[in-house]
């Protein structure tokens, strides 16, 4: 089975090491990894054009795949990164099995009230608001629902670690767990 290996590792400076090693991690559970890290980009004129190759390559990539785990660390803010969350997505309405991570255990709630530094009121009807009068969503999940959910639905779990700040898009360990999750269950092992 191919499982597409969606997060932002591959922003990291030393994004090629970390790649291999979720490769060489994913190989010794039975699966054939598929990484976003492994284009092959066609020469483009301009900057929006190798950006649209390379979302069309990611889609093949993608549309090659059995199934999905994502890391959905949050990246750069409070949440997930924005286009592994799209892959995760996309996966999902492929009906393929999804499996996903976190090497931050505050669930999404905490990290939004952090961001409105603890500020968030109740409204008339009782609905969690922050200052700027949107609303705030507390569910108890990693990230908004309908990346948790999604990943639930089909079958899948979250697991959720936490590691120490210098270690979030480094540490394995919860990737390695969603690996054996998967292995026993598509597997069979």
């Amino acid at each position: 089975m191919r499982v597409y290996l969606a997060g932002p590792e591959v922003f990291l400076p030393n994004a090629r090491a970390v790649l291999d090693e979720k490769i060489e991690l994913t190989l010794r559970y039975g699966f054939t990894p598929v990484s976003p890290g492994d284009l092959e980009i066609p020469q483009t004129e301009t900057r929006k054009a190798r950006g649209l190759a390379i979302s069309a390559v990611d889609e093949r990539l993608m549309s090659s795949a059995d199934f999905i785990i994502a890391n959905l660390t949050p990246f750069r803010g409070i949440a997930a990164d924005v286009g592994t969350a799209y892959e995760l997505g996309f996966m999902c309405a492929r009906g393929c099995p999804a499996y996903a991570f976190t090497n931050n255990s505050r669930d999404h709630f905490a990290r939004v009230r952090d961001y409105y530094d603890g500020v968030i009121v109740k409204d008339d009807q009782g609905h969690a608001r922050g200052p700027d009068g949107l609303a705030v969503e507390d569910f108890g999940m990693v990230d908004n629902l309908m990346l948790h959910g999604g990943v639930e639905a089909r079958g899948g779990v979250v697991v959720v670690r936490e590691v120490t700040p210098d270690r979030l898009f480094l540490d394995l360990g919860a990737f390695e767990e969603c690996l054996a999750i998967a292995a026993a269950r598509l597997l069979g092992r």
